[in-house]
């Protein structure tokens, strides 16, 4: 059986993108689907720029003004 600090995952916010969480990962989506990620970091989407959404794709560096 896992001990707590096992559970948890490392989450870092990047100033002005995405979130980095330490994987694997598993988002279950508005529409409850659920996308997963076996990668050891990943980048997790929060401006809903990414055309790969949950996924970062760095669509925030596009940003225009």
């Amino acid at each position: 059986m896992p001990t707590p600090s096992e559970d948890r995952r490392r989450i870092t916010p990047v100033p002005g993108g995405p979130l980095l969480v330490e994987g694997p990962v598993e988002i279950v989506q508005e529409d409850g689907t659920t996308v997963t990620s076996d990668r050891f970091v990943v980048a997790v989407c929060v401006c809903r720029r990414s055309k790969r959404y949950p996924w970062c794709d760095t669509s925030h560096r596009k940003r225009r003004r």
